[in-house]
C-alpha cells in the first residue's frame, strides 16, 4: 500500500511547523528561540506580540527592513562584518535589540558594496516600512518604534508558537 494517504497532522506537528518557520524566517537557533519566549512571556501584555516586537527589533531584521540586506542572513552578514553602525558606534551583535530612535548607518568602507546598493534598489521597489525611515543618499536609517502586530505579515500564527511553549 504504498504512496498510502496520510492522516491530517497533529495539533503538535502544527505547532511545531508554525514555530520551525517563524525561527527559519528570522534564522535564529532553537535555543536562542526559547529565551526570546521565556522574555516575552516574562513581559506585560501578549506574550506572541511580545515575541514578534523581539525578533523585529534583531539589529540584523532591522538592517534587512531598511533594505540594506536583500535577505536576512545578508544582513546578518553585514552587521557581523562590523559594516553596521548604531547610533555611530559599531555594533557586529546580530542579535542586539535595536531600540526605537535609534539610527543605523552603513560604514564608509561598506557603501560602495554592490550587493548592498543591489539591496536598496530591490527594498525602494518593495515599499518601506512604516516604522523605519531610511535615508538612501546618506545609507542611514532611523528605526522610528516597534512595529505592531497589524504591521506585520499575516501568516505568522504566532499563537501556536505560545500554545507549543507552554506546554
Amino acid at each position: 500500500m504504498q504512496g498510502a494517504k496520510r492522516g491530517r497532522p497533529s495539533d503538535y506537528a502544527i505547532q511545531l511547523r508554525e514555530k520551525q518557520k517563524l525561527r527559519r524566517m528570522y534564522g535564529v537557533l532553537e535555543k536562542q528561540f526559547r529565551n526570546y519566549y521565556k522574555a516575552a512571556a516574562a513581559r506585560k501584555g501578549s506574550t506572541g506580540e511580545n515575541l514578534l516586537s523581539m525578533l523585529e527589533q534583531r539589529l540584523d531584521n532591522v538592517v534587512y527592513r531598511m533594505g540594506f540586506g536583500s535577505t536576512r542572513a545578508e544582513a546578518r552578514q553585514l552587521v557581523s562584518h562590523k559594516a553596521i553602525l548604531v547610533d555611530g558606534q559599531v555594533v557586529n551583535i546580530p542579535s542586539y535589540q535595536v531600540q526605537p530612535n535609534q539610527t543605523i548607518t552603513i560604514r564608509e568602507k561598506a557603501r560602495k558594496q554592490a550587493r548592498i546598493a543591489d539591496s536598496i534598489e530591490l527594498a525602494q521597489q518593495r515599499g518601506m516600512p512604516a516604522w523605519v525611515d531610511v535615508d538612501v543618499k546618506k545609507f542611514e536609517g532611523l528605526f522610528k518604534s516597534v512595529p505592531d502586530r497589524s504591521d506585520l505579515p499575516a501568516e505568522i500564527n504566532e499563537s501556536l508558537v505560545v500554545e507549543l511553549y507552554s506546554k
